[in-house]
């Protein structure tokens, strides 16, 4: 997931969620969520890690292309926490469709009132949600970052080759994404991410903090990997005091949109099945309900 938080008065931040490897998912630290292995610092075999590199990031430039032929259903849940308790809260449910002239539309079907007594949305949240979390590097981006090769290690049914991630320079008034990602180590495409929005903003006495985001990437159509599920729980540390967050973001019922646009992988174009059911135009599309991940966080 990914958002971040401004300082207003005493305490007054925002932030914004934005995937599934099969994963059990909980709100334990990374290295002790189930299904994952120690890491093994062993280089890869039979390729290159420059190879690789070269690999997942012309995936990414690739299913981020291809998902924006997508309709899906996303639900959103942010939370203050004190201990156990909960606190402020924002939810919001939307079906990510298309309009009669095909363009992309966040058709909100679930919107309560905004109860968020210690953070605050903001437009860079709203940036995140819909650029950094679904995807990390790709081809476009690649000169960047500076991406240094860690080892390999299972995940759940996966085995994976794991990369960390930092911006080489930070150019006024651009986001970027700071962490690690897994890389499946068949088919050369991230499954998992984890990290932040980079950089904080900071100006005068308002504060603008980032949380720490895990993304699970889920296959789709037997191709992409596209975001499933993303867990933030992460403490910020603001100047007038702390502030713990959780934040859920799932996206389910991926479809493929039913218009004349090709959507191309590894330099071929991916044919629609002639028998699969046609989707209705986006006016008789009806709101698809929330779908639950594999377990709750605890």
């Amino acid at each position: 997931m990914i958002s971040n938080r401004q300082a207003t008065s005493p305490t007054s931040y925002i932030f914004r969620p934005a995937v599934l490897l099969l994963l059990v998912l909980s709100c334990l630290p990374l290295a002790a969520q189930r299904g994952e292995s120690e890491l093994n610092s062993a280089p890869p075999t039979g390729m290159t890690v420059d190879q690789i590199i070269q690999r997942f990031s012309a995936k990414e430039s690739e299913f981020s292309k291809a998902r924006e032929n997508y309709t899906w259903h996303q639900s959103m849940k942010v939370e203050e926490l004190d201990g156990d308790s909960v606190g402020g809260t924002r939810e919001m449910e939307s079906d990510i469709l298309f309009d009669d002239r095909g363009q992309r539309v966040d058709h909100v079907t679930f919107a309560p009132q905004d109860t968020l007594r210690q953070v605050s949305w903001t437009r860079q949240d709203d940036e995140d949600l819909r650029q950094r979390l679904p995807f990390t590097v790709t081809t476009e981006t690649l000169p960047e970052y500076n991406i240094k090769y860690v080892g390999q290690q299972r995940e759940d049914e996966l085995n994976t080759y794991v990369f960390d991630l930092s911006p080489k320079t930070i150019e006024k008034n651009k986001r970027y994404f700071e962490g690690r990602i897994w890389v499946d180590d068949h088919d050369l495409q991230i499954v998992k991410t984890f990290g932040k929005s980079v950089p904080d903003i900071k100006s005068g006495g308002s504060e603008n903090l980032f949380p720490k985001f895990t993304t699970w990437r889920t296959q789709v159509d037997d191709r992409y990997w596209f975001p499933a599920y993303t867990l933030v729980d992460d403490t910020l540390h603001f100047k007038t005091g702390d502030v713990h967050l959780r934040q859920i973001v799932k996206y389910t019922n991926y479809k493929r949109f039913g218009s004349k646009s090709k959507i191309i992988f590894e330099g071929q174009e991916v044919k629609r099945d002639p028998n699969a059911p046609q989707q209705p135009p986006p006016d008789q599309q009806q709101p698809q309900q929330p779908q639950p991940p594999p377990q709750n966080p605890k």
